[in-house]
């Protein structure tokens, strides 16, 4: 029955430091002002690409 105890324990350590994770991630999601987040999204929107596999794609085309 030990070992039950054991497992619980586990289980609700990973579930803690899951929380953990989930709210820093939350918090540093949160510090971007809107300026900084439209400056992120037009970088990644500006930037090309390209699947390496599929090769370059013509302008205008997109999968």
């Amino acid at each position: 029955m030990r070992w039950w105890k054991m497992l619980g324990l586990a289980g609700i350590m990973g579930v803690a430091a899951t929380g953990v994770v989930i709210a820093r991630a939350e918090r540093r999601r949160r510090a971007y002002t809107p300026e900084e987040i439209r400056a992120r999204l037009r970088e990644r929107v500006e930037s090309p690409v390209e699947n390496p596999a599929e090769g370059p794609q013509p302008d205008g085309l997109r999968s």
